[in-house]
C-alpha cells in the first residue's frame, strides 16, 4: 500500500477513517505509518501516559531518516519532478526550480560541510536565514546527518536571537549576510553578529551571500556559504534515527514569559504532517501547492517543507510580501505558477480586502482547486471576501486550527470532500478526539456546546516537550486537565459536530459576570464596512470587574469618528447583546503583531489598564512603532 491509499475522497470515507483512528488508533497509524521507508520497522505504533509526568511516543524503536522519505525515495522514481520553485523578492529576478534530484544533491554537500564541522547526531544547529532555497537547503542538511535545527525567523532581534541559540546550545549560527523584504533590506549579519557576543556555544557562522552588502567579518567564526560547500561530495550517507529521536526545536513566539522550545520527533511527525497535508489540501501528483508562511514558523515546517515533501509535492516559497511592488504579487504568482493549492493567513486576507478587486480580477487564477486559512480563526468578512474574488465561489477553502505545538493540522475540512462553513475550522482531522469541557473539566457532551476544548488523544505529531524544560510542559498543557492535552483556546460545536475556535481561554473576559468571549465581538466589529480589523481586550473596572476595550483599523480614515464608535457598539448590541458593548473604542492605524501576523493582546491588555511601564520586551515585534502610537493616544 502506499499513502495514496490513505486519502480520503468522500463524507463516508472520512467518517469512516474517524471511526477506524477511534477504534483501534494503534492500527489506524501503524498502516498508513507503513507506507514509508523503516531501516528498522517498529514493533508497537504507541506507547503514552498523559496521567502522571506526560509522556507520549510514537513508532518507537522504529529506525529511519526523515530525508529519504522526503527525497531519496522521490529521486528513484522521479528524480526530474520539480521539488521547489522559489520566487524571489523582486519579481523581474528568475526563479529558481529544484528537482527532487538537485535538491537532494544540494542537501548532502550542505550535510557534509557541517559533518566536516563535526556536527553529529544530537548537535544543534540555529538557522537564521531569510526564506531563500538555502533555507530548506540548510533544514534538510541537518535532518539528513541527525542534527537538530532550530528555525529563528529572520525578522527577530538580536536579544530575541541569542535567548533561542542560548537555550538550546546551539553550536552552529547559519545566516546571510542581508535580506530583501519588499523595498526594505535587511542587515542579518548585523544583528547575527550582536546576538553572538553573548553565544559561547557558537564556534561557527556560516553566511550566505544575499544582498551583497558590506558586512563586518570575523575569520575566526565567519565563513562563507559558497567556500562552506566547495568541492564537497554531493553523496551524503543519511544518519539512522529512532522514530522518537529529536527532529528539531522550534519556539513560540514568546508572547508571555521566555520563549517555549517545543521538540518535534522524526517518526510521528513525519507521519503526520504528511497525512494531513493529503487530506487536507486533497494533493494530486501533478499539482503545485504555495503556502505563502516563512519557515521560520510551525506553518513553514510543517506544510513548506516536511509535509510537501514526504507525498512529492512541488511547492513554491516566496522570498516577498504581498504588497511589494503591487498588491497583486500574490496573484501575479499564482497564475505565473498556475497555483493549484494557495494557504494564507487571515492578517494577509484582511490587507489584501483593503485593496481593489482588480488586483486580483487581472490575473487568471483558473487553476486554483484549493485555499486555505492558517494563523488565527478567519472572520466572515475575510472569509467572504476570499471565498468572492479569490475563488470565485467555486473553491473550496480549508480553514485549518493547529499549533507549533501539535506539529500538523488538528481540525479542518478537507477540500471538496467534508462541509465547509464560514468563520469554523470544521471537523478534527481522523485520530483527533476533540472534545469541550467547562472550566472544572467537565465534559460537555450536548451536540451544540461552547467550552474549553481539549484533545483526549494523543496523534503522532504532538510536541514531546520543551527543550529542557519537562516541567513547564506539564504545567502547561497537562496540568490544568489531567489526561487531556490543553491547547489553551475555547471553542463552541454545532449540531453537526463542527467547531469553531472562539479565542483564547484567556481572551474569555468576565463582564459584570458574564463570560464574554472576545473573537465573536471581534467579528462583530469586523463585519462593519468601514471596519478592517479590530482587537477587544479586557482591563480593571471597578463595578464591572472587568470593562472592554476595542482597538479598530479602519479602511480610510474618517472625520466623524463618534459617528462610527456609535455604529460599532450599536452593531455588536444588536448581533451579540448588548453587555458585549466595549467601554472604549479607539481607532488606531495598526495593532502590535509578532511575526507570525499574531496579535500581541497581552501588550494591548497593558496599554488598555494605562500599565504603561510592563510592557516587556517589544523588539521582536513586526512593528513596534505602533505601540508609541497607542500609548500617545491613550495618555
Amino acid at each position: 500500500m502506499t499513502l495514496e491509499d490513505f486519502k480520503l475522497r468522500t463524507p463516508e470515507q472520512y467518517k469512516e477513517a474517524q471511526q477506524q483512528a477511534i477504534k483501534n488508533p494503534d492500527l489506524f497509524w501503524a498502516e498508513i505509518a507503513n507506507t514509508f521507508e523503516w531501516k528498522t520497522p517498529f514493533e508497537k505504533a504507541l506507547q503514552y501516559n498523559w496521567n502522571d509526568t506526560p509522556s507520549t511516543e510514537w513508532f518507537a524503536g522504529g529506525k529511519l531518516n526523515i530525508t529519504e522519505n522526503c527525497l531519496d525515495r522521490h529521486v528513484a522514481t522521479q528524480p526530474d519532478k520539480l521539488a521547489l520553485i522559489w520566487e524571489p523578492n523582486e519579481p523581474h529576478d528568475t526563479p529558481v526550480k529544484l528537482t527532487y534530484k538537485e535538491l537532494l544533491e544540494a542537501v548532502c554537500t550542505f550535510a557534509n560541510g557541517l559533518k566536516n564541522q563535526g556536527v553529529s547526531k544530537g548537535d544543534r544547529v540555529c538557522i537564521y536565514l531569510p526564506m531563500v532555497p538555502e533555507l530548506t537547503i540548510a533544514v534538510l542538511a541537518c535532518a539528513r546527518i541527525g542534527a537538530i535545527h532550530s528555525v529563528v525567523f529572520a525578522g527577530f532581534s538580536a536579544s530575541a536571537l541569542a535567548a533561542r541559540i542560548q537555550d538550546s546550545g546551539c553550536s552552529i549560527l547559519i545566516t546571510a549576510d542581508g535580506a530583501f523584504r519588499g523595498n526594505k533590506t535587511v542587515p542579518l549579519k548585523d544583528i547575527a553578529d550582536d546576538a553572538l557576543k553573548t553565544c559561547e556555544s557558537v564556534r561557527k557562522s556560516i553566511v550566505l551571500q544575499r544582498t551583497f552588502e558590506p558586512i563586518s567579518w570575523n575569520n575566526k567564526l565567519d565563513v562563507w556559504w559558497h567556500d562552506f560547500v566547495d568541492g564537497l561530495s554531493s553523496s551524503c550517507t543519511p544518519e539512522i534515527m529512532d522514530a522518537e529521536d529529536v527532529l528539531f526545536i522550534l519556539y513560540t513566539s514568546g508572547s508571555t514569559g521566555k520563549p517555549k522550545g517545543m521538540v518535534h520527533t522524526c517518526g510521528g511527525y513525519m507521519v503526520y504532517t504528511a497525512y494531513s497535508f493529503m487530506n487536507v489540501f486533497q494533493y494530486e501528483q501533478d499539482d503545485v501547492y504555495w503556502c505563502t508562511a516563512d519557515i521560520g514558523w510551525i506553518t513553514g515546517h510543517s506544510y513548506m517543507v516536511y509535509g510537501p515533501l514526504a507525498v512529492g509535492a512541488t511547492s513554491v516559497h516566496f522570498e516577498g510580501v504581498p504588497s511589494y511592488p503591487k498588491w497583486n504579487r500574490f496573484w501575479e504568482i499564482c497564475e505565473k505558477h498556475k497555483v493549484n493549492q494557495f494557504y494564507t493567513a487571515p492578517t494577509a486576507i484582511r490587507a489584501l480586502a483593503k485593496h481593489p478587486s482588480s488586483h486580483v480580477t487581472n490575473h487568471d487564477l483558473s487553476a486554483l482547486k484549493v485555499l486555505g486559512s492558517v494563523g488565527e480563526p478567519i472572520n466572515e468578512e475575510a472569509w467572504n471576501w476570499y471565498d468572492t474574488h479569490v475563488g470565485k465561489n467555486q473553491v473550496p477553502i480549508v480553514d485549518t486550527w493547529w499549533q507549533t505545538e501539535t506539529g500538523g493540522i488538528l481540525i479542518s475540512s478537507l477540500a471538496g470532500v467534508t462541509p465547509q462553513k464560514p468563520t469554523y475550522a470544521t471537523l478534527p482531522l481522523p485520530g483527533i478526539q476533540a472534545a469541550l469541557v467547562d472550566d472544572k473539566g467537565n465534559p460537555l457532551t450536548d451536540k451544540e456546546a461552547e467550552g474549553i476544548l481539549t484533545i483526549n488523544f494523543p496523534w503522532p505529531s504532538i510536541a514531546r516537550t520543551i527543550w529542557g524544560d519537562h516541567k513547564r510542559y506539564q504545567e502547561v498543557y497537562f496540568s490544568a486537565f489531567p489526561g487531556r492535552y490543553f491547547p489553551g483556546d475555547g471553542a463552541l460545536r454545532d449540531a453537526d459536530g463542527n467547531y469553531r475556535i472562539t479565542g483564547r481561554v484567556d481572551d474569555v473576559v468576565i463582564v459584570s459576570g458574564h463570560n464574554l468571549g472576545t473573537a465573536p465581538i471581534e467579528n462583530s466589529i469586523n463585519e462593519h464596512p468601514e471596519v478592517v480589523e479590530s482587537a477587544v481586550v479586557g482591563y480593571p473596572h471597578d463595578i464591572k470587574g472587568n470593562a472592554l476595550m476595542a482597538y479598530v483599523i479602519l479602511y480610510n480614515t474618517t472625520d466623524d469618528s463618534e459617528r462610527l464608535i456609535k455604529e460599532i457598539r450599536e452593531q455588536i448590541s444588536n448581533t451579540i447583546g448588548p453587555i458585549a458593548k466595549p467601554d472604549r473604542v479607539l481607532i488606531v492605524s495598526g495593532l502590535p503583531k509578532t511575526r507570525s501576523g499574531k496579535i500581541m493582546r497581552r501588550i494591548l491588555r497593558k496599554l488598555a489598564s494605562n500599565e504603561m511601564d510592563q510592557l516587556g520586551d517589544i523588539s521582536t515585534l513586526l512593528n513596534p512603532e505602533i505601540v508609541e502610537e497607542i500609548k500617545k493616544e491613550l495618555s
